[in-house]
């Protein structure tokens, strides 16, 4: 008999640290998601400001070229083109 109340003892205890263990996992796993979701909300961020600057390279690139550089000549030329053809789509819709 008293070994059955050790043996309770004892499992009550480990019971109890498990108990503790996973409040403290708990806890320490909705610091994780909060962490992750910081994150996930600043790489947002960073992609935004990636296209951005991606986008201003293109256009110091043309207005390089416009001005008379010879790198991205290629380039500026395709673009003026495509600016060309889109104008002339809207000529077109225009005259409908």
């Amino acid at each position: 008999m008293k070994e059955a109340l050790q043996h309770i003892d004892l499992l009550e205890i480990n019971v109890n640290k498990l108990c503790n263990l996973n409040k403290e996992l708990s806890e320490e796993n909705l610091l994780l998601q909060q962490k992750i979701v910081e994150l996930s909300e600043d790489n947002k961020s960073c992609l935004s400001e990636i296209e951005i600057l991606k986008k201003q390279i293109r256009t110091l690139k043309t207005a390089n070229a416009i001005l008379g550089s010879n790198k991205n000549k290629k380039e500026t030329k395709l673009k003026i083109n495509s600016l060309i053809r889109e104008i002339d789509e809207c000529i077109v819709q225009l005259a409908d």
